[in-house]
């Protein structure tokens, strides 16, 4: 098994000598290239993405990333400075998945949903690159590494292949894949969880890292384990399964097994040498359990990278004072979780936002408007918010320049030029007070 593995010279170059350090590949370099096909595709964002986040897991404390659910909401996540984003499958299940429907996060989606997100999401960072661009703004890093969900894989190997093939051209720098029954899969914070044999969730891994390979993309590898509160197993073939099992059946087959950090530890240890890092899914923060997960795998596999999950499933006041709270953060990357990332904030900060604009617009009319337009620029003047201005947000003044290019600047069709955008929005915020 060679652990030395870089597809073209070009790129062991612009990569810190010791990317691969640690990483199993149990398949040669001439499979890669009789899989690959005659013509090589760059993937211009997925390679740009995924070189980014290794270097950002190396040169920062930590990495911290909230969920997106929109194009716009990624825009908002790097104007502020975060410096990757996470893609959550749960909220395309809720709200963004292909088939249209609002599922639970149970793989009730089409598989196609996630890379689709990816894709969005990229295409919004790109027209707020193009019109910072166009207006002669290149302070701001637009494409920011997206850390992508798989899920268990919507299937088999083969399935995990293809899934990993659409997250590279979609862009994405990172993907995890977790170690449930993908049939049976569920959020890491439901009951009813049914895991795989370690032997299929390695190979899952396998899946991705050749897809990547074949790709010709050095995308980042996370490999999640469900092992501390799943009680159910599909098989018993894996000697290394053999000591969490509880010798009972279930009616559908299961093997029951017991759950916790041990077994986690266990599985982590296993899927260590064919990810970049690994994610234990927790049921509450817990800075104890953290740091004997981190040190179980750090045991056996010393620096290993690890990611956690700020869930908003925990109940954080309930858990935690405020001040481990304010900590919490700063205590996990000094165990070495280098990716920490709320899940769901898209879903909350969106629903939230609505419910409480809704709850006023009703009782209070066009005054609740204009108090959220207010707080915009207030927002666009300290902070340089700028959805407040949406049209030139969405890039009118951009196809406005297109347009003037194609005519030779002689197009009287200018959209942001006479937009009441310009005349009312562009006025200090004290002038719009005194008409308001």
């Amino acid at each position: 098994m060679n652990t030395e593995f870089h597809f073209n010279l070009a790129e062991a170059a612009a990569q810190p000598r010791d990317r691969w350090h640690g990483i199993t590949r149990p398949y040669k370099m001439q499979d890669v290239e009789r899989l690959r096909g005659s013509v090589r595709i760059e993937h211009t964002l997925a390679r740009m993405g995924a070189e980014n986040l290794w270097n950002l897991l190396h040169t920062e404390p930590y990495v911290a990333a909230l969920g997106a659910m929109t194009g716009n909401q990624a825009i908002q996540q790097v104007q502020v400075g975060l410096k990757a984003i996470y893609v959550s499958g749960w909220q395309v299940a809720a709200d963004a998945n292909l088939s249209g429907e609002m599922y639970p996060d149970q793989s009730l989606y089409p598989a196609d949903s996630v890379p689709s997100m990816v894709r969005r999401i990229n295409k919004a960072l790109q027209r707020a690159d193009q019109t910072h661009h166009a207006e002669g703004k290149n302070g701001t890093k637009w494409f920011a590494p997206l850390i992508a969900d798989a899920e268990a894989g919507f299937g088999g190997n083969l399935n995990a292949f293809e899934l990993m093939k659409a997250m590279v051209e979609a862009g994405a720098a990172c993907v995890h894949f977790e170690d449930q029954l993908s049939s049976a899969k569920k959020c890491g914070h439901l009951g009813g969880k049914v895991l795989v044999s370690t032997s299929e969730a390695i190979q899952k891994l396998v899946a991705a890292r050749l897809a990547a390979d074949v790709m010709g993309v050095p995308t980042l590898i996370m490999a999640r384990t469900d092992a501390d509160s799943a009680a159910l197993l599909t098989s018993d073939i894996d000697p290394r399964d053999g000591e969490f099992l509880t010798g009972e059946r279930t009616t559908e087959g299961f093997f029951g097994i017991r759950s916790g950090l041990k077994c986690a530890i266990a599985r982590a240890i296993a899927y260590a040498p064919y990810a970049d890092l690994l994610w234990c899914e927790t049921s509450k923060p817990d800075l104890q359990e953290a740091r004997e997960f981190a040190e179980g795998v750090h045991a056996r596999f010393p620096g290993k990278l690890l990611a956690y999950n700020c869930s908003p499933s925990f109940n954080w006041k309930k858990h935690l004072p405020d001040s481990t709270i304010a900590n919490f953060q700063r205590e996990l990357a000094a165990m070495g979780y280098k990716f920490q990332f709320i899940t769901l904030a898209g879903f909350h900060s969106l629903n939230l936002s609505m419910f409480e604009l809704a709850r006023g617009f009703k009782a209070e009319g066009m005054a609740a408007y204009s108090q959220l337009q207010e707080r915009e620029f207030r927002c666009e003047q300290a902070e340089q918010y700028e959805g407040v201005k949406h049209q030139r947000f969405v890039g009118t003044g951009y196809f406005d320049e297109v347009q003037h290019v194609i005519t030779s600047g002689t197009a009287s069709t200018k959209a942001l030029e006479g937009s009441t955008e310009n005349k009312q929005f562009t006025e200090p915020v004290e002038a719009l007070n005194s008409v308001m």
